[in-house]
């Protein structure tokens, strides 16, 4: 693969990795506390909304293969969005799966809350207003379907 990929014209950081005998996607992170300098926390609410505005289109780069294609933003536009990484002109894995988990862990706890609003609504409801069962059609208020009752 090696050969089939040395005359297509990639940037000189990828040629370098794939020398190195790594990934020219670098998709391992060596984060350990060992090797970690300075850890702020993070605002799960704040990137998750800077992920929603983020523009994403699919593209191919200029040395793939015309029926490849990629799906993520650009760099700059992550750059502008997140301040992670290198440089405005890379997407470090090791950021993009940073970012994408710490907005996870915010949509579970927007709906975690949203759980708890929506159960202590239906708890001080009334029978006749609580929600419907799903696997009851619409309008279905007898007995269900089946063997007769006596």
């Amino acid at each position: 693969m090696r050969k089939a990929l040395a005359g297509l014209r990639m940037p000189p950081l990828a040629r370098e990795r794939l020398r190195q005998g790594a990934s020219a996607a670098g998709l391992a992170s060596g984060a350990v506390p060992e090797v970690v300098g300075a850890s702020d926390p993070v605002n799960g609410y704040r990137v998750l909304e800077q992920v929603v505005q983020l523009p994403v289109s699919t593209w191919r780069y200029q040395w793939d293969p015309p029926h490849v294609r990629h799906l993520g933003p650009m760099a700059q536009d992550w750059w502008k969005a997140f301040g992670v990484g290198e440089n405005d002109r890379t997407i470090c894995c090791t950021d993009a799966n940073g970012v994408a988990i710490v907005a996870i862990q915010a949509l579970h706890r927007e709906l975690t809350e949203l759980r708890g609003e929506v159960a202590a609504l239906r708890a001080g409801s009334s029978p006749r207003t609580a929600p419907a069962d799903p696997e009851r059609p619409a309008g279905d208020e007898g007995e269900p379907t089946g063997e007769a009752t006596t």
